[in-house]
């Protein structure tokens, strides 16, 4: 699949007599190209509205660039998808630094979890969540502000070569 990007796709009906401005519909799509954005702008219009590929046309397709890709935010995902028993509505949630990022984990996650393949799961709606609104109890222990990981296997090694030495009495104490 590659990496995901957002885009920003605006399109129409063609006019028509009846219609000669016809209303723009703009979406958000996550996808790994320009081409399946707009494949996947038209699956989703055809769904919501009575417009098709054949009798319309797209007025610009954007990539969306985060404004701030380096700090980390939390992500709130709303999502649908098709399992094998039927369609579910799902809220996830996850710690990314850009919302592309967090929608290529929460593919990758919807896969790994309940096999569910990028064409079943629709992406309804991407937002960033504040510290205090997490709900979920995986992301809210990361969000801490003491937070401190242990390291366990601690292995200490020689400033230098000259000071290593090939055999040593007694064993490497890993433990501190």
């Amino acid at each position: 699949m590659g990496r995901l990007h957002e885009y920003q796709v605006i399109g129409r009906r063609l006019p028509s007599e009846q219609e000669p401005t016809p209303k723009l519909f703009r979406m958000r799509i996550f996808a790994p190209n320009e081409i399946v954005a707009k494949s996947r702008y038209w699956y989703f219009l055809s769904k919501l509205h009575k417009a098709k590929r054949a009798n319309g046309e797209i007025v610009s397709v954007n990539e969306i660039f985060e404004s701030d890709a380096l700090k980390v935010k939390n992500f709130g995902i709303w999502l649908r998808y098709d399992s094998r028993s039927g369609t579910h509505n799902m809220y996830k949630e996850y710690r990314e630094t850009t919302r592309a990022a967090a929608v290529e984990t929460c593919y990758q996650d919807m896969a790994a979890r309940h096999r569910a393949r990028f064409s079943s799961v629709q992406i309804i709606r991407v937002a960033t969540v504040k510290a205090s609104d997490v709900r979920r109890p995986y992301i809210q222990q990361l969000i801490q502000p003491n937070l401190k990981f242990p390291l366990p296997h601690r292995v200490q090694r020689p400033a230098t070569k000259a000071a290593r030495s090939l055999l040593i009495a007694q064993r490497p104490s890993t433990f501190y």
